[in-house]
């Protein structure tokens, strides 16, 4: 992989990680495209994501303080401990996931964009129909919830299906929010902040596996570098743009764009 790809790439997974368009789904596109499906897909992948985690820290830092302050300098239970809760709660169906199906998980990558543009349709069709269940509830002047436990444990759920290349993290976690009748400015936050810990840990794993030599590459520290750099970059302008576009329920636009990308990627697996 040339540094030039590798910035590309970075970019689609900047920009894409925080959209509602499958970041995974993206670079596996991106892959195909350029001609590196072949080079170490999975080793790029969590450095570029170890990268928009990198952004989600920088952008959401002040709530990030918050909970980190009400967690630790006091002993009574409050409002931050108990959105931490939450966090942990959600974070239990992909802990499973990655400790007993990783090799699945991964086998999943690599293999063609059949797969990816199936689950980038499926991901139009939440994206579509939590937009028209918010619509209609504000319609009838029903206002959101904020996150409960269950509420938690289910967008969880969500984030572990999302492990498949071409269903989006964020689109399928958030929607699922919606459809559970969370409020849209709590769902979006909820989403990037839940993902933190898992991708910090697999980055770290990873890297951990690479210094004892169990894990190897051939990509070259320039192209990885590069990558990380500019799905940093990328990353912080796409949080902070999601953040505002849930906000203003614009996400059917992303569900038509999803439907493309999805029937471009089935069209390139066939041909």
């Amino acid at each position: 992989m040339s540094w030039w790809e590798a910035l590309v790439l970075g970019i689609i997974q900047g920009l894409t990680e925080f959209l509602p368009v499958s970041s995974s789904g993206h670079l596996e596109i991106g892959h195909a495209v350029l001609g590196t499906a072949s080079e170490e897909n999975l080793t790029f992948a969590i450095t570029v994501h170890a990268a928009t985690v990198l952004a989600t820290i920088v952008i959401l830092w002040k709530e990030i303080a918050q909970l980190f302050r009400g967690t630790f300098y006091t002993l009574q239970w409050n409002a931050e401990k108990d959105y931490v809760a939450k966090i942990v709660v959600s974070m239990i169906p992909v802990f499973i996931v990655g400790m007993f199906f990783k090799d699945q998980v991964e086998a999943f990558f690599g293999n063609g964009l059949l797969l990816v543009g199936i689950c980038l349709i499926i991901t139009a069709s939440l994206l579509y129909l939590s937009e028209w269940l918010s619509k209609r509830l504000a319609a009838k002047g029903r206002e959101g919830h904020e996150v409960t436990y269950r509420d938690a444990f289910l967008i969880g759920i969500a984030q572990m299906c999302a492990v498949l290349p071409g269903l989006s993290r964020s689109g399928t976690t958030i929607a699922t929010g919606l459809l559970c009748g969370v409020k849209k400015e709590s769902v979006a936050q909820f989403s990037f902040l839940m993902v933190l810990i898992p991708i910090l840990g697999e980055a770290l794993l990873d890297l951990l596996d690479l210094l004892k030599g169990e894990l190897t590459t051939s990509l070259g520290l320039v192209p990885l570098l590069v990558g990380f750099v500019s799905a940093f970059l990328t990353g912080c302008f796409a949080c902070k743009f999601m953040l505002n576009i849930v906000r203003k329920q614009k996400l059917v636009y992303f569900a038509i764009y999803c439907v493309c990308a999805g029937l471009f990627a089935i069209i390139w697996s066939v041909c």
